[in-house]
């Protein structure tokens, strides 16, 4: 993979030891001696190159929800810091600080920094050599601990509910180290392994029986803890509903409908349908008699069809009359016209305003993505 022309001349010779993707172009690089932040050219800043040095004295990082900021102090310089993306803060932390701890004479020329964990404020360091102990609220500072590998003679854990506990026996001495048990697995897997690595063994059995002895077992025995049994669990059980409540409930269960109202409506709306039942029925005898009556055995005379006609007459000569008035009022209803041509050149104008103004929109997004890119890099 290349490197940036820029980073490359700023290298004098050194190799780069290790690089990280910060986001888009934008990299880090780790050599023996610094840490080179590059900055490819952007809408907020144009192509850099940033070094610094792994001297430092302390190193402090400020975590944020987008950006965590690296802080190095100096003896002479005071304290310079960087940013970048937070989900790339521990893929920068672990080569920042094996650097600043080789550049300070902490490791060996050599040793390989293994992993690093963060513990509230706790920073543990597992390297090929040694364990490296910091507390506080900087990630490292002149007030470390740390436990060289040729001086352990005993490891064991302790288990417990919330953290485990490790305990190195160091010069004849118990060293307690207490870590979250979501990560104790991961940190006992790799201690052990550094650990077998460095004194040649298979297993902690083989190494607490070669490098070991009979006191400093004691020793550690003498200064474990007990996490006790926990606590019991508080009762739970729902405590049983109202006999009252219940009863009141099956009653209103049985009595069907909640309105009084109900059962006398449905009644009187039977009553009064059988009522209009009858009116009609009567209605249409009274007309089939004066019928009868009118002819005496039930047949319609020629007079009462003559007026019948002339009744339906009037209707039609009632609706042409009608047609008369609306015509004479213009208010005839009349085929719908085409569209105005003007119409349409007006809203094809307005289609493409509208299409230009989304092109813009769409490039405006554009830009507004790249700069909060950007910024979550650190810029």
């Amino acid at each position: 993979m290349s490197v940036p022309g820029i980073v490359d001349a700023s290298l004098d010779g050194e190799e780069i030891a290790a690089r990280v993707s910060l986001g888009s172009d934008d990299e880090l690089f780790i050599t023996p001696t610094r840490t080179i932040v590059y900055r490819a050219d952007g809408l907020l800043s144009d192509e850099s190159a940033d070094e610094y040095p792994h001297d430092a004295d302390r190193l402090t990082i400020s975590e944020g929800r987008r950006k965590t900021k690296f802080a190095l102090e100096y003896a002479l310089e005071g304290e310079r810091e960087f940013a970048v993306p937070a989900k790339k803060t521990d893929d920068v932390l672990h080569p920042v600080l094996a650097g600043v701890l080789n550049g300070n004479g902490i490791t060996d020329p050599g040793e390989t920094v293994v992993k690093t964990y963060r513990f509230s404020e706790l920073t543990l360091i597992v390297t090929s050599d040694r364990l490296v102990k910091h507390i506080g609220g900087a990630v490292w500072d002149g007030d470390y601990e740390e436990y060289r590998f040729e001086d352990v003679t005993n490891l064991t854990f302790e288990d417990g509910s919330v953290a485990t506990q490790i305990v190195l026996t160091v010069d004849g001495r118990p060293q307690r180290i207490k870590a979250p048990n979501e990560e104790a697995n991961d940190l006992r897997e790799r201690l052990q392994r550094a650990l077998f690595d460095y004194h040649d063994v298979e297993s902690l059995e083989e190494f607490n029986l070669t490098v070991g002895d009979d006191e400093d077992e004691a020793a550690a025995d003498e200064g474990s803890m007990d996490f006790g049994g926990g606590v019991d669990p508080l009762n739970a059980d729902p405590p049983e509903p109202d006999d009252r409540e219940t009863a009141g409930t099956g009653d209103a269960g049985r009595t069907g409908s909640a309105d009084p109202l109900a059962d006398g409506t449905t009644d009187d709306a039977a009553a009064s349908g059988a009522a209009s039942t009858g009116a009609a029925a009567g209605s249409g005898s009274a007309a089939q008699s004066a019928t009868r009556g009118a002819t005496g055995d039930g047949r319609v005379d020629a007079g009462s069809s003559e007026e019948s006609r002339a009744e339906t007459g009037s209707v039609f000569e009632s609706a042409s009359d009608d047609e008369s008035v609306a015509e004479a009022t213009g208010q005839t209803q009349r085929p719908p016209t085409e569209t105005d041509p003007e119409l349409l050149e007006r809203i094809e104008s307005l289609e493409a305003a509208v299409e230009r103004q989304s092109e813009i929109i769409e490039r405006q997004e554009e830009t507004i993505e790249q700069l909060i890119a950007e910024l979550r890099q650190g810029r």
